[in-house]
């Protein structure tokens, strides 16, 4: 079946195995900060969903990441935003 649908679709089938490391690296990464920053336990699930919110909204807009010179992405996209075309 998955076959007959990667032949007759624009899907590609995923080339790691089950187990293997670098199939979900990106999502395995982000969880794991996740975990590690936001830690703890809550009495409900609407207080988790809020608290994991609110981490999202902060990691996207105003933790500093090391990939892009520890700006926040809003500063990093501004800076870019506002170069010289021949600065670049």
């Amino acid at each position: 079946m998955i076959e007959k649908l990667h032949t007759t679709t624009v899907f590609g089938q995923s080339m790691g195995r089950i187990g293997d490391s670098l199939d979900n690296a990106a999502a395995e990464s982000f969880f794991a900060t996740l975990k590690r920053e936001l830690g703890g336990r809550w009495e409900g699930v609407e207080q988790a969903r809020r608290a994991v919110f609110s981490w999202i909204a902060f990691y996207n807009h105003r933790r500093r990441h090391s990939a892009i010179g520890y700006h926040s992405p809003v500063d990093y996209e501004w800076i870019t935003a506002h170069q010289r075309p021949d600065a670049v």
